[in-house]
């Protein structure tokens, strides 16, 4: 059909978003509602003598100010290792308590220490600086190693060091053998610098405590599972919390978890039995929101003399800041290690993670959440492995790619890959590329005193999330139908592609779909987006519901024609006799509904893969310009070739591979959250945290590989994460590509202009200086040799 899946329709939401009619948590009020704002600590790490919040409360317009004392008796926020995180002697990892105000020490610059309530915004934010904090100021260390070292200021007494767990899968002592007796190997030690989310939207929370319940309107990327923590951390039924995600802008993987400001609000709310709301200001968020990545990754690769991979270690210390996140320590260990070796047959693996608290902002997961890190070693140790063996980096991945004939093909972490065509997404890949055209285009920016380099990164990525969805379809009489979805839609599209797939399975107009989404009231259960789940999940459960409201609505219209049920056929939507005129539409089936079966024409289905997950993967390319005079870095030409599976929408697709492209790009060439060695936040706004602007960004060439999932009847896999995946790597490897004839050997993100620079003039200073031309000339300028 016209409109059905696979159709490039454009976005539904998309003239209500940008014609100013969405409506964010901002956007709503309440009579009687006060504000609430933060007195945050400016100690890294320090016990807490007093927070005296007395001048506070006596400020104009003040209501109530609250310290840790007043709330120690909620539950700490959750984090979803707990319990399901092992380390390597099998003992669980140690999961600290996280208050939503802390009593006794300060364990990050930023942590809300004060929460102050009055009647207007600037009122709460005034008397919040009027809270006196007195600490008795604590060694701080800010950064992993030296946290993970003897002798280290500890966060957390009760577990007596840093280490919060130290994870590993695969027996080491195989591996070190192989690595042994290898012909090849090359180690590669790389830095995935931290990040900061950033979403168009700000934090904000509105809390009610109403008829002895909570509803909570908060941006969310899944409002079932805020309800449940809610419910955890008060200690009440889920029943008695209602949460409400409107228009969400952005997540990113920062949305997925509670955070302790929006549980003050509920705790205020109840308290003073009135609304209490809380937003963010830009510069705020880099204090308040998890971040990202953030961990120092060792790799080692063994190779046959005929480039045949042997073994793989990997060894990575994360940092996890001063607190489990909701995610925290799962990301690099267990949400990394599925993908560990990613699109390569590797025999023998061992994987190595220890997870340090350090005196900086909480950890969580971001964008790819473990996937893109896995990506990005592999994809360095490959092109140092070509280095080392004087041959082409494409010819050596073609030598090690999981072949069709190894599908399913069980991965270091025990997961089957069911399907991928990894070598022809590559040489669609470069030949898009024009890879064969490179050198002459390298020429050609030599004589302009360009370095120009190529590069490219492989990348599978498990996608899936929790392994069950819920969804309703709720058929109106006037024919319109409601499809009611426990994922939710922060930027993704999901408006359209839902009602694509319910379209089609009642053959009818996509007007004619509501999705509802992000309200615990009409959602009853659902996993929420992330991990690339909501195609796979909540859209295979709407087609089995489809599936369900025709076969329920055949029984209805064979009652109401007066026929058998065997002659009813369903088409169009619309039921009719075989062999006859009489038809029913959707609309008039519904009516009748209640008389035939008392009941309204409505099904739900709680699905459950049978698979643990899919597997989306693909390719990048990236071609740079580096200016050795200035060490400015240009991405030139990108291309992009992913298997998502069935291509449900191409344009909401190709969104996507361009939404993780900027990020991936922004941490590979910008993006870097920084602390001094006392823990003090250095990148504290826009000015000193360098997200991409559009005239960073290249065109994207974007192309599909469509390998459709045996695992589910959509043959659907996932595409959010895929260009935070590919991206990295492949600029980096590019940017080494074109440095690496001058004498550069390796480089960590992000590629600042100074980084290269500060590079370049070492390599000149040192005397390992190489090659010829006009660009070498100008290397050999910058610098005279001391």
């Amino acid at each position: 059909m016209k409109f059905g899946i696979g159709q490039p329709v454009p976005r539904l939401e998309d003239p209500r978003l940008v014609t100013g009619r969405g409506r964010f948590t901002d956007d709503l009020s309440f009579p009687d509602e006060a504000w609430m704002a933060f007195h945050r600590s400016p100690h890294a790490h320090g016990r807490i003598v007093s927070v005296n919040v007395a001048p506070a409360r006596q400020a104009t317009g003040v209501i109530a100010a609250y310290t840790g004392e007043d709330v120690a008796a909620l539950a700490s926020l959750p984090c979803v290792a707990e319990g399901r995180l092992h380390d390597r002697n099998g003992d669980p990892c140690f999961v600290p308590p996280r208050p939503a105000l802390p009593a006794d020490r300060v364990r990050f610059v930023g942590q809300a220490v004060a929460a102050v309530v009055a009647e207007t915004r600037q009122q709460a934010l005034d008397a919040a600086e009027l809270v006196e904090l007195a600490v008795t100021e604590l060694p701080a260390a800010a950064d992993p190693a030296a946290a993970a070292s003897a002798g280290a200021p500890v966060l957390h007494e009760a577990r007596g060091h840093n280490l919060c767990v130290h994870w590993r899968n695969g027996d080491p002592a195989p591996v070190r053998e192989a690595i042994g007796a290898a012909a090849h190997v090359v180690r590669v030690s790389v830095v995935n610098n931290r990040v900061a989310p950033g979403p168009m939207e700000p934090q904000a929370s509105i809390a009610l405590f109403e008829n002895g319940g909570f509803t909570l309107y908060n941006p969310s990327q899944g409002a079932f599972g805020q309800q449940q923590a809610v419910a955890r951390i008060f200690g009440i039924e889920a029943e008695h919390v209602r949460v409400i995600s409107g228009d969400t802008g952005g997540g990113f993987g920062v949305r997925g978890g509670l955070h302790p400001e929006t549980v003050l609000c509920l705790f205020a709310a109840r308290d003073l039995g009135r609304p209490v709301r809380w937003r963010g200001e830009r510069s705020e968020m880099f204090l308040a929101d998890s971040h990202g990545r953030d961990n120092v990754t060792v790799g080692t690769l063994a190779l046959s003399e005929q480039g045949r991979i042997e073994a793989l270690k990997v060894e990575t210390v994360a940092n996890l800041g001063a607190y489990c996140s909701n995610t925290g320590p799962f990301v690099p260990t267990m949400a990394g290690g599925r993908v560990c070796g990613t699109v390569y047959r590797v025999p023998r693996a061992c994987h190595d993670v220890k997870c340090v608290f350090t005196n900086t902002m909480p950890v969580s997961a971001y964008r790819g959440a473990g996937r893109p890190e896995a990506a990005y070693i592999m994809e360095r140790l490959m092109e140092a492995a070509a280095q080392e063996m004087g041959v082409d980096g494409r010819d050596l991945r073609r030598r090690n790619f999981i072949r069709p004939q190894d599908l399913p093909y069980v991965n270091h972490g025990g997961i089957p890959i069911a399907s991928g065509r990894f070598e022809e997404t590559m040489t669609l890949a470069v030949e898009r590329a024009d890879w064969d055209g490179f050198p002459a285009r390298r020429e050609e920016a030599a004589k302009a005193g360009k370095l120009r380099g190529i590069g490219l990164g492989c990348y599978v990525e498990s996608s899936g999330g929790g392994p069950q969805e819920e969804t309703s379809i709720r058929i109106h009489a006037d024919g319109a139908v409601d499809a009611i979805v426990g994922t939710f839609s922060h930027g993704q599209g999901h408006e359209t592609a839902y009602a694509q797939i319910v379209a089609e399975a009642f053959g009818i107009a996509l007007e004619q779909v509501r999705t509802i989404q992000g309200d615990t009231a009409q959602v009853r259960f659902g996993g929420g987006t992330g991990g690339s789940r909501s195609a796979q999940m909540g859209g295979v459960a709407l087609a089995r519901t489809a599936r369900k409201v025709i076969a329920k609505g055949s029984l209805i219209a064979a009652e109401a024609m007066q026929v058998e049920r065997g002659r009813v056929l369903f088409e169009a939507g619309a039921w009719r006799i075989a062999g006859g005129t009489a038809r029913m539409t959707l609309g008039e089936v519904a009516a009748a509904a209640p008389q035939v079966t008392g009941r309204s024409l409505a099904e739900t289905v709680r699905y459950k893969r049978d698979t643990a997950f899919t597997f989306p993967n693909g390719c990048h390319v990236a071609e740079v310009e580096i200016d050795p005079a200035t060490g400015a870095l240009e991405v030139v030409r990108y291309t992009a070739v992913d298997d998502c599976g069935r291509l449900l929408n191409p344009l909401l697709a190709a969104g996507q591979v361009h939404g993780g492209v900027a990020q991936g790009l922004g941490q590979a060439l910008g993006e870097a959250v920084r602390y001094d060695a006392h823990g003090q936040l250095l990148t504290g706004s826009y000015m000193d945290y360098a997200v991409p602007r559009a005239a960073h960004l290249p065109f994207v060439d974007v192309s599909f590989n469509e390998v459709p999932d045996p695992g589910n009847e959509l043959g659907v896999k996932g595409i959010g994460e895929g260009g935070a995946c590919g991206a990295p790597p492949a600029v980096v490897n590019a940017a080494l590509d074109a440095l690496r004839p001058v004498g550069v050997a390796a480089l960590d993100m992000p590629l600042t202009p100074e980084r290269i620079w500060r590079t370049l003039r070492d390599v000149r200073r040192s005397g390992r200086l190489t090659g010829e031309g006009p660009a070498n000339a100008v290397v050999d300028s910058i610098v005279a040799p001391e």
